[in-house]
């Protein structure tokens, strides 16, 4: 089949090292990867609504079906990087994200067939190497097939499948789960990653730099300061937000707030973040530098205030609509900054923010557990309040590095 020459990217050449990007953005291309995006986190997440069903049918604690997504998590810290260095130039990148579709369907197949919790975590270690592989490669192959200056709107695109996963993914395959079984969510689940291999296979246009003579060198990313900026201060506002967001409940009531508030704070975070991934779309390529200090500011004040505010419906809402505007626009910030840090080895740089994510996210965790257990949980929002200053500091520090200014903030 003929592809479109607009939409088809030519190698990174041995001279320059420059890309030369397509004239038009393939939308239907982006979509797909959207919604691989959404299958890749409501795969991440749905053991956690379904681990009361998973413990009766397993016949194990329900501590112990915990494993599967601290497996999960594991396994994308220790296999992210090499991975994606081993199979670089190997294989195109399009082969590379779908083949890496279809081991989301053959994860949940095999643990929706799994008679015990051992056969289950092995299952959840293909997903997991998975979701490492399509985080290291999708944001990379992006900004090959679209233009220059469409990298920041199309990102917001193929990243607010994220969002929509953290709104309304887990917690309809949990109640697909109440319904039915834990088994057939899962094999919904890899119904509609198989479909989507097959939709990747069709729509997305190559990148034809996966045999390119220059490798993406994570030694050479390092020694750019921009990467080891954006590379410490994404995980810390990772780690701001999910000290808080996994204690939201204890947070709530200690509030004074009903129990019942405790699925909607999660859904105003999880919905409000889709306007913020909207407005990030519409600035990151113009004016990016301002655009992500004015983003983790209202973190920043969303954190600092919940303490005094969010004692009350309105209070507590209001403030979380800013955290999950905040927090949608920061993801599309800093993938941009970590790609044009990276330069010529951006595929190594976005490697290296897939594993510190994940350690954000997991240090975010036990930080939180830790604030609860010393401070109390109305306190809470001020220890996620702590490591989002500190980013913050490190952001406008970076002017030369990570976070630039864009071109309109460069004419002013």
């Amino acid at each position: 089949m003929k592809q479109d020459p607009a939409v088809v990217e030519t190698s990174v050449t041995q001279h320059s090292g420059a890309t030369r990007h397509p004239a038009k953005i393939p939308w239907p291309g982006l979509l797909v990867l959207a919604a691989a995006g959404f299958t890749a986190v409501t795969t991440e997440l749905l053991p956690s609504g379904l681990l009361p069903q998973i413990s009766r049918d397993l016949g194990v604690q329900e501590s112990a079906v915990g494993s599967l997504t601290a497996a999960y998590a594991a396994v994308i810290v220790f296999t992210a990087l090499p991975l994606s260095r081993f199979l670089a130039g190997r294989f195109t990148r399009k082969t590379l994200l779908v083949a890496t579709v279809l081991s989301f369907a053959l994860s949940n197949v095999l643990l929706a067939l799994s008679p015990t919790l051992e056969i289950a975590v092995a299952a959840r270690l293909l997903g997991g190497i998975a979701h490492g592989m399509l985080w290291s490669s999708m944001a990379p192959y992006v900004a090959r097939i679209v233009p220059a200056h469409s990298v920041g709107k199309s990102m917001a695109v193929v990243f607010s499948g994220n969002s929509i996963a953290l709104a309304v993914g887990a917690p309809i395959g949990t109640l697909m789960g109440t319904f039915m079984t834990w088994r057939a969510s899962f094999v919904i689940l890899a119904g509609v990653s198989a479909l989507l291999a097959l939709l990747a296979f069709w729509l997305l246009p190559p990148a034809t730099d996966g045999t390119s003579s220059k490798a993406s060198s994570l030694r050479a990313a390092l020694k750019l300061p921009g990467v080891i900026a954006v590379a410490t201060a994404w995980p810390l506002l990772l780690l701001a937000h999910f000290t808080l967001f996994t204690y939201i409940a204890p947070f709530l009531l200690a509030s004074g707030l009903p129990e019942a508030a405790t699925g909607l704070s999660l859904s105003v975070v999880g919905v409000s973040s889709l306007v913020g991934i909207w407005i990030a779309g519409l600035t990151a390529d113009s004016r990016p530098r301002l655009s992500v200090i004015a983003a983790v500011g209202l973190l920043l004040l969303a954190f600092a205030l919940l303490p005094l505010l969010g004692g009350t419906w309105v209070g507590a809402f209001a403030l979380m609509t800013v955290w999950g505007i905040a927090f949608g626009a920061i993801g599309i910030y800093n993938q941009a900054a970590i790609l044009q840090a990276g330069g010529e080895h951006k595929d190594a740089a976005n490697g290296l923010t897939v594993v510190t994510i994940q350690l954000g996210i997991a240090v975010g965790a036990g930080y939180g557990a830790l604030a609860l257990t010393t401070a109390g949980a109305q306190l809470v929002p001020l220890a996620a309040a702590l490591p989002t200053a500190v980013a913050l500091a490190i952001i406008v520090a970076a002017r030369r590095g990570g976070y630039p200014a864009g071109p309109r903030e460069k004419r002013r």
